[in-house]
């Protein structure tokens, strides 16, 4: 199992094989795993601009896919462009029914390890070790390298989606496996 890097390690410029020097471990590559799981980002395409209640589309998928993901297991690291969006995710994840309740905090606060769900922003950064990263943020981030799965957004605005090929390409180029994906359709209630 690899070592756990800290974001603030993880989100500056020094490379994975200079970590493994500085950590000790004799290379300056880091050893082979063939039992890692290969790296995997879903680029969600977004069909619509909003969603109403205040949370754009892309927000209020996140909130879903954060139930869904949690219920599943993992622990989830939500990038949020500014602390604005992180505040609106909170707030939009505590009004959920009670029968889909998250249990999740901003970053800095909660259990001393975070709740399972921790939503971030570039001000301040998780800090405890995540399965998943549910990506907001306008350009790829460096610490998505941490992460074996990322989500991340295809925006509406047809002005945004050279940020999300930008994005695309970025994580080609890291190694991940990439895929794409539509939301799924709104659930109505009869």
């Amino acid at each position: 199992m690899l070592p756990y890097v800290s974001c603030e390690v993880a989100c500056s410029s020094i490379s994975f094989p200079q970590l493994w020097g500085k950590a000790g471990m004799g290379d300056s590559e880091p050893p082979s795993h063939s039992k890692d799981p290969m790296k995997n980002a879903t680029f969600y395409v977004m069909e619509s601009e909003s969603a109403g209640d205040g949370l754009t589309a892309i927000e209020a998928l996140v909130c879903s896919l954060a139930e869904t993901r949690w219920r599943d297991g993992k622990r989830i690291l939500i990038a949020c462009e500014n602390e604005e969006q992180a505040n609106r995710l909170d707030e939009a994840l505590w009004q959920l029914p009670a029968n889909a309740f998250v249990p999740h905090n901003l970053a800095g606060e909660g259990p001393r390890y975070g709740a399972p769900v921790e939503l971030a922003w570039p001000q301040r950064r998780g800090s405890s070790p995540r399965d998943l990263l549910i990506s907001l943020l306008p350009q790829f981030a460096d610490f998505a390298t941490a992460f074996h799965e990322v989500i991340d957004f295809v925006p509406y605005e047809e002005s945004l989606k050279q940020l999300a090929r930008d994005r695309y390409k970025a994580y080609r180029s890291v190694g991940f496996q990439l895929n794409t994906a539509t939301p799924p359709s709104p659930q109505t209630t009869v």
